[in-house]
């Protein structure tokens, strides 16, 4: 099996993730105009409570599999990496196995009672599968990860998402003559059928991989696995405790935002669709970004756990300030071109013009979401769960008490809860960042921000100049040309100040060549 340096392992999961975003993109634009905004506001509403079923099935597992195994592999202790993978393969099937049951069982009460609204039963039963694929899955990625091995992750990745692209967008097409509640259940099956495709990749190269090592696997073929499960539990009870506070904070916000829209006079079907604009439209497009801070994340929690078991503080300090600099850099083009362009992009993309008020709102706070992903995997691969639990669970709180201030106030609507969801990010992103500070005296220096700011003015200026040309009569044309101009005076900026370098370039694969 081929390990990756750390930059290596991210840079394919960014390729993988960047090819996910911009493919995930044509059901982003084309379901809308299939099933319209109130037929995408029933397709999410599902989610929320599928997140909060896969925390509590899957929870930290995955991350506690690549920690371990990261960990293991350092030692060459081959034996304990099969007992890592056995104990959690068998704890998530289990789990998978009796949570779709019982999400079977209960799925009319919860869809009546619990969701605010009813029209998403058939939806929520057609999620249901995905329960035990995911799991299963996540178990299969964390074991790759944890060998630093990116790229099954990656193909997977991209394999799903072509798949659920066709199957969505196909099913959601044929059933839309029986209605909206099935076209919406119909684009989730498709969901499910990805779903399926990625696990496939997954077991295909698992099984590739365990064939090449069978006299490995033999030689530990007698090996227990429960001191290894009572290891994994140690730390995926407190990571999936941090996680279910988010996963329930966004099933609560779900509900709470319906209850509160309704009790500011909104009727349930403009309410479903404002919230169906909110979460399917313009969250998308503030988390491209973080095509590049996921896969920081995902490969800096074998990367930091390794050098941790070394004692090797000067790499734990290199590797995460090159996961915060990168995402800084990264991001904050995107925040500028939101922000700026926020009316031509949703009416470009969606052809609804109307909606751009929230994501000009939302853009400025971008820069935080892409730099907590970083911050949260190192608590985690530092052995701190339980202080990003904390720290999540406080502007959980604070986001849902300002959920049901604001947007029940006629005056505020939709917008008091996205007031309440940039309070949140800004919130936990600081106390994370306050976190890293204290275990290990961790701190981006106040010139790299300086710099980066600086960057964006000028950036956000020669954006709107090229775009008030109009060099051309189509204004998608017009718009990619200010993108990209402005894009290019970012990069020179960066360069001329000295915040990248030959050096960054050399460390991307597919550059590597053209800067040594």
């Amino acid at each position: 099996m081929t390990k990756q340096t750390f930059i290596k392992g991210a840079m394919i999961l960014l390729a993988a993730g960047i090819i996910n975003r911009l493919l995930g993109f044509v059901p982003r634009i084309a379901l809308p105009r299939i099933i319209g905004a109130e037929g995408v506001g029933l397709y999410q509403l599902s989610y929320p409570f599928l997140t909060v079923m896969l925390t509590i099935i899957t929870g930290g597992i995955p991350l506690a599999v690549a920690k371990w195994i990261a960990e293991a592999e350092s030692q060459g202790d081959s034996a304990r990496v099969k007992q890592i993978f056995k104990a959690a393969m068998g704890l998530v099937t289990t789990l998978g196995i009796g949570m779709t049951a019982l999400l079977l069982l209960f799925a009319p009460w919860i869809t009546t009672h619990v969701l605010p609204d009813e029209r998403v039963y058939r939806t929520f039963v057609a999620m249901t599968p995905m329960l035990l694929i995911i799991a299963v899955s996540s178990v299969y990625r964390g074991y790759f990860q944890g060998k630093q091995n990116m790229l099954p992750s990656a193909i997977s990745q991209i394999t799903e998402t072509v798949i659920r692209i066709i199957a969505s967008l196909t099913f959601a097409y044929l059933l839309l003559p029986r209605g909206l509640e099935w076209a919406s259940a119909g684009a989730m099956l498709g969901a499910v059928v990805g779903e399926i495709g990625g696990f496939t990749v997954l077991l295909w190269r698992y099984m590739r991989d365990k064939r090449e090592s069978g006299l490995a696997e033999k030689s530990t073929a007698n090996t227990k696995a429960t001191p290894a499960l009572r290891r994994l539990l140690s730390l995926s009870i407190p990571v999936t405790g941090s996680r279910l506070v988010g996963s329930l904070s966004y099933l609560l916000e779900s509900i709470f935002t319906a209850r509160s829209l309704a009790a500011a006079g909104i009727a349930t079907g403009i309410a479903t669709a404002q919230y169906g604009a909110l979460q399917g439209m313009i969250i998308p497009l503030l988390l491209l970004p973080t095509a590049l801070t996921y896969s920081l994340s995902v490969s800096l929690v074998p990367s930091l756990s390794e050098a941790a078991a070394k004692g090797d503080r000067a790499l734990i300090h290199k590797r995460l300030h090159q996961s915060m600099r990168l995402s800084l850099v990264f991001g904050a083009p995107f925040v500028v071109v939101m922000l700026l362009f926020a009316e031509p992009i949703c009416r470009i993309l969606y052809n609804n013009a109307d909606i751009a008020p929230m994501l000009q709102l939302i853009a400025p706070i971008g820069l935080f979401i892409y730099l907590q992903g970083p911050l949260q995997a190192a608590l985690q691969a530092l052995d701190k769960p339980g202080t990003a639990l904390v720290n999540t669970f406080f502007g959980a709180a604070v986001k849902l008490v300002l959920i049901v201030q604001l947007a029940s106030d006629p005056k505020f609507g939709i917008y008091g809860a996205l007031i309440a969801i940039n309070v949140n990010i800004v919130l936990v992103t600081l106390l994370h960042a306050i976190s890293v500070l204290r275990f290990i005296g961790f701190r981006m220096k106040l010139l790299d921000f300086v710099k980066v700011i600086a960057a964006m003015f000028i950036m956000g200026a020669a954006a709107r100049f090229t775009m008030n040309q109009e060099p051309l009569s189509a204004e998608w044309i017009n718009l990619i040309i200010a993108c990209a101009a402005s894009a290019i005076v970012y990069l020179l900026l960066m360069i001329w100040m000295k915040f990248i370098d030959r050096y960054d370039m050399i460390r991307i694969p597919l550059l590597r060549r053209w800067f040594k």
